[in-house]
């Protein structure tokens, strides 16, 4: 494996790399560390933003006490649903400004997270959330983030991503910038412990494909490689771990580990088709984005692999795949098999027609596609034609 990432790096042209991270604290028990952060960061009223789930575990009131403890006046806002919606993150950015409020606190999954980096978006440059779709687009500062994922897969808490839902089109937007990076992200996985099984599949495949769509991207590097192969060799061995023994918190640990280095590896590499399909699913059918990847995955992998399937071999090594020595095609297309594996071993639909995706809207769907953020790094580019019979073959 390390000869094949030498190799790569060597063919590369030398470059200056960024890599942009929040501080970071992990660790069981660490929920306490939120309150101090958030004085740190001059919170006085924070915007406790999470969801009715969070509330009903009790992780949410919990952490309302802790900040009241610290002397704080916590606010909290849960009126989104998942998959946040424009108008939903645009009621919470009216209830942050009604109630004076200062730091943004989230506490929740990847859809609790998005719609605090929405909220903090509106709270800096004001106008529509869907004004800001691309990259760079918001270019006054916003209040100070802080991130509690209680989910082991989005990767939310440390990437400079923001997706929202655009009801009107029935797709998602993506919204990209450096300063969306959180300030601090306080990762403890006992907080992993209340996710409901299908939750629990769902964000670990998300954190399997950020690992594996990270480290083909055109935007990979010497500094995300590792991050990406470390959190695609955890998932493939943790994951149905944490569905078979919930309160194993090694394996906990581990899947909370990979989500953070997955993170750190697509937040700065960026992803690939993907997710540039899956976000496309998701606004269309509102369903779990995990499941959706979990469901295009393999056919992506093949897709790419077809014109150059040499970085899946360093992947096929990494998971200890025989096929990591055969022919670089062998090894591609046995990381698909493997990913394909995992994903029915969690219970994931076998196909999109299985959750609702009918061959009627393929071309939308392709062509929304093609125009995400995302596409822009997947290693190999694909023309309309292409991307419908993508989609098609994953029905």
């Amino acid at each position: 494996m390390h000869d094949l990432d030498a190799q790569r790096s060597r063919a590369e042209t030398p470059r200056v790399l960024k890599f942009h991270a929040p501080e970071i604290v992990f660790g069981p028990d660490s929920l306490g560390e939120v309150a101090h952060a958030t004085c740190r960061l001059g919170g006085v009223r924070p915007m406790l933003v999470t969801d009715s789930g969070l509330i009903e575990s009790g992780w949410a009131g919990q952490l309302v006490d802790l900040l009241v403890a610290q002397g704080l006046d916590p606010q909290v806002w849960s009126a989104l649903t998942p998959n946040p919606k424009d108008v939903e993150i645009e009621a919470g950015h009216g209830y942050y400004a009604e109630n004076g409020c200062d730091v943004l606190v989230a506490i929740g999954g990847g859809s609790v997270m998005d719609a605090a980096k929405g909220i903090a978006i509106l709270a800096g440059n004001g106008g529509r959330i869907l004004d800001y779709e691309g990259v760079d687009q918001a270019t006054r500062p916003i209040p100070p983030l802080v991130m509690v994922p209680t989910t082991s897969g989005t990767g939310a808490d440390v990437s400079q991503f923001c997706i929202v839902t655009d009801t009107a089109r029935s797709t998602k937007i993506t919204i990209l910038g450096r300063a969306f990076v959180p300030d601090i992200t306080v990762i403890d996985p006992m907080l992993l412990t209340t996710m409901p099984e299908w939750l629990n599949a769902a964000t670990g495949l998300d954190a399997l494909t950020h690992g594996i769509e990270a480290f083909v991207s055109l935007g990979h590097n010497q500094l995300t490689d590792h991050h990406a192969l470390r959190a695609i060799t955890m998932v493939m061995s943790q994951l149905a771990r944490t569905i078979d023994e919930p309160t194993d918190m090694a394996a906990r640990g581990s899947m909370a580990q990979a989500s953070l280095e997955a993170g750190l590896a697509f937040t700065n590499a960026i992803l690939g088709a993907t997710h540039a399909m899956s976000h496309q699913v998701g606004g269309l059918l509102d369903l779990p984005h995990g499941v959706i990847n979990g469901v295009l995955l393999p056919h992506v992998i093949r897709f790419n692999a077809a014109e150059d399937p040499l970085p899946y071999v360093a992947i096929a090594t990494s998971l200890g795949l025989p096929e990591g020595r055969a022919r670089p095609e062998e090894a591609a297309m046995a990381v698909a098999e493997r990913v394909d594996r995992l994903a029915r071993q969690v219970g994931v639909p076998t196909g999109l027609a299985q959750i609702g995706v009918r061959e009627s809207d393929l071309d939308v769907l392709a062509t929304n596609a093609l125009h995400d953020a995302c596409m822009s790094t997947n290693p190999r580019s694909a023309t309309h034609r292409e991307m419908v019979d993508l989609f098609r073959s994953a029905l």
